[in-house]
């Protein structure tokens, strides 16, 4: 193809969504997924995927912060996962104090994060999860957003985690599901089925992105994401965890995946507000990425028992990022989350 018949292409596709019509084709998908990053086709993306993110959240980017209940050896084994047991990383089970936990998200809240995550290891037991979950929604203002970030569940637990105060959900069928995790991805899917009947809102990511996914594979798991209608949806690279067979493919470029992040956007309706990238960049928030994540305590791509001290950032390091990129932030709580909203025209 000749760039003219690229850069044709490629616009085509773009007036086709700020006009509603995003593509749903898989071999057009996959073709933008392919545009070289230093092209002017790949900034012609990235510059109309960052106008749609901006008319789906009203200019208004949002900051969500994590922390864990546990870190230790998890025998769901996600090759990826600081947490795996084969890739020794963390090799005793620790629980973090109820009066610490309390203390980081009310902290988290103070600093304006617009939802707060309390996550698990894959098997932690569920029944201790909920009964922790609705100790410590009882110390968070009655706005906050409050997200669960565990294990697969079914429909009774995913109504007991509505009753648990719990809004909504962080879950993903992830690239190289069932080959390197040991969860099949129809499982994923059930988890996701479970959450919509008990009306738990859904975030999801194409993630963890590595130099060895296929192009075939990108879009088999965005269109997944894009079926389920999540709050918001957005892509994520894989952190390489030292010393594990997924550190020897190396690691996608923060500049590749504001590519990647830019087709997310442009094949998304606008009714998925949230554009998510991980770890915070300013050169994805520049291509559309209008989420990011501040992190205290265990990460699944940290070696660091308490990530602050490691990879993680906070809550104003993050919406310092998105001001190097020049995005306003959202004050109060998180608008991706809530199925309340307008959606702004997206300008000419």
């Amino acid at each position: 193809m000749s760039p003219e018949d690229q850069t044709g292409f490629v616009n085509r596709i773009i007036g086709e969504a700020l006009n509603g019509n995003p593509p749903s084709d898989r071999e057009v998908i996959g073709r933008l997924f392919e545009i070289p990053t230093f092209s002017v086709e790949s900034m012609l993306l990235q510059a109309a995927a960052r106008q749609l993110s901006e008319a789906a959240c009203n200019g208004k980017a949002e900051v969500h912060a994590q922390t864990a209940l546990n870190i230790g050896p998890c025998l769901r084994d996600c090759a990826f996962c600081a947490f795996a047991k084969s890739n020794g990383v963390f090799t005793e089970e620790k629980e973090f104090p109820m009066e610490y936990l309390i203390d980081t998200m009310q902290q988290f809240e103070a600093d304006g994060a617009n939802a707060l995550f309390l996550m698990t290891t894959g098997m932690y037991p569920f029944e201790k999860y909920l009964e922790k979950a609705a100790e410590i929604h009882l110390h968070l203002k009655p706005e906050t957003t409050f997200i669960a970030n565990i294990g697969d569940f079914d429909l009774p637990q995913a109504k007991d985690l509505k009753d648990a105060g719990v809004d909504g959900v962080y879950h993903a069928v992830r690239l190289g599901e069932g080959e390197v995790t040991s969860i099949p991805v129809e499982r994923r899917i059930k988890t996701f089925k479970a959450a919509q009947d008990a009306e738990l809102s859904i975030g999801t990511c194409l993630e963890p992105v590595g130099p060895e996914h296929s192009t075939g594979e990108l879009v088999e798991k965005l269109l997944i994401t894009r079926d389920i209608e999540p709050a918001y949806s957005g892509s994520a690279r894989r952190i390489p965890i030292p010393g594990t067979e997924l550190a020897k493919p190396g690691i996608v470029s923060e500049s590749r995946m504001a590519h990647i992040l830019a087709v997310v956007r442009i094949v998304l309706p606008l009714s998925i507000k949230g554009n998510c990238t991980h770890e915070p960049n300013a050169v994805g928030a520049q291509a559309g990425a209008n989420l990011f994540w501040a992190e205290v305590g265990a990460n699944p791509r940290d070696t660091e028992e308490k990530t602050e001290e490691g990879r993680g950032m906070s809550v104003p390091d993050c919406r310092r990022v998105f001001s190097e990129a020049e995005w306003d932030y959202l004050e109060g709580p998180s608008a991706f989350y809530s199925h309340a909203g307008h959606l702004s025209e997206v300008p000419a």
